[in-house]
């Protein structure tokens, strides 16, 4: 399916965005590229990173090496929490900074620059998806060379190990349009990574006011350069001929543990007082602290659903890893909760009719069909599974945690994360995204509006982990009575820009944006207050900070401020749809506007009107490509994400499907161990040990019982060989040693001295918990 005209696309697409002669957006699906020439000849990439935020600077390069005038349309992907807050053009020695209008004006004003020969760009985001923008240059004239630049900033997420992650999206998978679904789809021009035909350069520049220990990437760098001795600031560079494979993702750490601190930022003189541009913004970070006893201490109980995509884009080593968590997962649950397994593609089937408790039957009866899923349930149809989830009844006394596992290719963000919202109350949502190209608005949405936790697992990270950090915070007391509280001199009032703060983690961030109204002396400070109940346990955090601006930090807090207003606000006129809105969607329009940051109901829009000549000649759309990576399919005469797949894609990544690697020795040790906590002793535990039946069944202690020899030996081994993958087995075995210490063997000592001689290891008994 090539590039098709607008007389046939209104035949084909039964829902389409208001058509017009610039916008190509429909629902007909994924385009192949069609060897044509195509115009984009390199994308620059600069980020400054300010402690915890970003700013990201890109420059598409353009060249019309054709003898006719062009349309170049571009549909790539941006992060989905990114404020967009500048895109101009540079045609020579002219350059024109785009407007933030209404986005059916912007298109208007775009085709009727179009139409009278003049030269015209817009920039819009997807209606469906806050990731995904589309950026069309218009008239361009043969020879004519145009460079775009568009900024955003962003706040990076802080991960488990105090990292700070950023990503630069730059695959971008087709994805998939339920049948029926409500909106149109988002037409992609895809071709297989390793032909796209444009080159990207990538560098950083990080400052902190702590040391950064080090910057490290899922791509090729070229060595870190500090700036100065005290290594606050330093360049990176991604090195020469990246491949298109995959998504940039930078992990930044500093040499200190993150601290609570409070920036702000001072409004832009142009601007009307009183107006959120006009006044002080306040961000304000908080990382809460929670008792050690209360940390220690997990929850027996909750109600644990497991949503996994079998989609034919997680075939063979996104599936496999995705088994071998849930079989970490399973081991890794508390006696007395309830579970149960889901699974979806273009349909969707459970393990179990309803969930049931967790017991020795039901997590043999539940692995035995994890060992059977394969990738291959067609697309990525989300919506129907979760509506199920969400229509069974709640247990009693059993916290519904739902872990939600997806490639995120999927054409209905906005609906899922509603709907998530919707049932927020009743549930917390863990959501994991999984492989290059996966929507970080559907991954990050479900988990901020599910009251949970986001992780990505990109390129070889391994997903284990990740995942049970999650489990972690699942099986944490939840936080309830969040409070936020402010102490402001008299003269200043404060708005809080961001959504009330529903959940909080052990080690997470929690951002708050306030704007700050009414004079206030140089001098002056202000107060936060967070106060939380946890475990019964009322707790507070305060943080003093000065009312005096930050210089340097331009209008960045101001715009991440307004981000979060528009998105809030985006999403009560969802909510509202069909009701009197009370003019949301004008509040959004006004806000981005003001703040010249864009969201679903603007664009930017940018018309050449200095350039007098008028451009002669119908124009050729040429659609930019952008890469994408497609699994290895089975012969199953499936779509390719519910897409039909043209032979040219098919004959790119045809392949052997590879052999099954030999198990990890971590999880046989762990497939072994019983719901219970315990460990049999048997052949298998032996081998899995490293040792035979008999030289097992001679070393244990003649006071022992088989089950408490055979848990033991399983600890000393995971202590004393795999302490590297500790984060993978910290659960599974406290289960263990709370089994032990429930059995009140009296030859422990005996045993664990016994298994260090016979594994040839050191631990002591401490160390597991005895």
């Amino acid at each position: 399916m090539g590039c098709v005209n607008t007389t046939t696309r209104k035949k084909n697409c039964s829902q389409q965005l208001p058509v017009h002669t610039g916008m190509m957006m429909n629902r007909c699906g994924l385009l192949t590229l069609q060897r044509e020439p195509v115009p984009l000849k390199s994308i620059e990439v600069e980020l400054e990173v300010r402690d915890h935020v970003a700013t990201v600077v890109s420059i598409l390069n353009y060249k019309n090496k054709e003898d006719k005038p062009l349309e170049a349309v571009f549909v790539f992907p941006l992060p989905g929490d990114a404020a967009v807050c500048h895109f101009s053009a540079q045609i020579g020695q002219t350059q024109i900074v785009a407007e933030v209008k209404e986005k059916q004006k912007a298109r208007e004003e775009y085709d009727d620059a179009l139409s009278s020969g003049q030269q015209a760009f817009l920039l819009e985001e997807s209606d469906e998806s806050p990731d995904i923008f589309s950026l069309h240059v218009g008239s361009l004239p043969p020879g004519e060379s145009a460079s775009i630049r568009l900024e955003y900033v962003i706040e990076l997420a802080v991960q488990a190990d105090d990292g700070l992650r950023f990503c630069l999206p730059a695959v971008l998978n087709p994805r998939y349009q339920p049948q029926g679904s409500k909106g149109a789809g988002v037409q992609v021009t895809s071709v297989p990574a390793s032909l796209v035909p444009y080159s990207l350069s990538f560098s950083a520049r990080v400052s902190s006011p702590r040391p950064i220990s080090k910057v490290e990437s899922n791509c090729s760098l070229d060595p870190l350069q500090y700036l100065n001795t005290d290594q606050t600031q330093a360049t990176v560079k991604l090195a020469a001929g990246h491949k298109f494979d995959r998504d940039v993702e930078l992990l930044i750490y500093y040499k200190d543990a993150h601290q609570p601190t409070a920036v702000v930022e001072a409004g832009q003189a142009s601007a009307e007082s009183g107006s959120l541009m006009g006044d002080p913004v306040v961000m304000v970070s908080l990382y809460p602290e929670f008792p050690q006893s209360v940390m220690s201490s997990t929850a027996s109980c909750g109600e644990f659903v497991f949503l996994m995509d079998r989609s034919g884009s997680m075939s063979n080593t996104r599936i496999r890893s995705a088994k071998d968590t849930l079989l970490l997962l399973l081991k890794s649950l508390p006696m007395g909760c309830y579970f149960n397994i889901y699974s979806f593609g273009s349909r969707y089937e459970h393990i179990f009719l309803k969930s049931v408790e967790y017991s020795q039957q039901t997590m043999e009866e539940a692995l035995k069909k994890v060992e059977q899923m394969e990738a291959d349930l067609g697309g990525t149809e989300i919506l129907q599974p979760l509506k199920h989830i969400y229509s069974q009844p709640c247990i009693q006394n059993q916290p519904r945690q739902l872990f939600v596992f997806t490639d995120g290719e999927v054409g209905n963000t906005k609906e899922v994360i509603d709907l998530v919202k919707k049932n927020s109350g009743s549930h917390r949502c863990f959501s994991f995204g999984i492989g290059e190209g996966a929507s970080s608005a559907l991954i990050n949405g479900m988990a901020k509006e599910g009251g949970g936790d986001a992780q990505f697992i990109t390129g070889t990270d391994r997903m284990q982990p990740k995942v049970m950090q999650s489990l972690r915070f699942a099986l944490q007391p939840a936080v309830v009575d969040i409070s936020v509280t402010w102490d402001l001199p008299k003269e200043v009032s404060v708005t809080v820009l961001s959504p009330p703060i529903t959940t909080l983690f052990q080690g997470q961030r929690s951002l708050i944006y306030a704007q700050l109204t009414g004079q206030s002396s140089e001098a002056a400070e202000g107060c936060v207050t967070l106060k939380y109940s946890l475990a019964g346990h009322p707790s507070e955090n305060q943080l003093h900070f000065s009312l005096r601006p930050a210089e340097d930090t331009g209008l960045t807090v101001h715009r991440l401020g307004a981000r979060n207003l528009i998105r809030s606000l985006e999403m009560e006129e969802r909510d509202r749809r069909g009701q009197q809105d009370g003019g949301v969607k004008e509040k959004v329009v006004q806000l981005s506007v003001q703040s010249g940051v864009s969201s679903s109901f603007t664009a930017f829009i940018a018309v050449n009107k200095d350039n007098s000549e008028v451009i002669q000649g119908p124009l050729v759309r040429r659609n930019i490509p952008t890469p994408c990576t497609f699994p290895i399919l089975k012969s199953s005469g499936r779509h390719m994400n519910g897409f039909p797949m043209m032979e040219e894609e098919n004959q790119s990544i045809k392949s052997a499907v590879p052999e099954q690697p030999p198990r990890d020795p971590l999880l046989q040790l762990v497939s072994l161990q019983e719901a219970s906590g315990c460990w049999l002793l048997d052949a298998a535990l032996a081998a899995a040990l490293g040792k035979t039946n008999e030289e097992v069944e001679k070393s244990k202690p003649e006071k022992a019982s088989s089950e408490v020899w055979g848990t033991i030996l399983a600890l000393i081994w995971l202590h004393g060989f795999k302490m590297d993958a500790k984060d993978e087995w910290e659960l599974l075995a406290m289960k263990a040693a709370s089994w032990l210490r429930a059995q009140n063997a009296p030859c422990v000592s005996e045993c664990v001295d016994a298994g260090n001689v016979l594994l040839g290891c050191s631990v002591k008994k401490e160390a597991l918990g005895l």
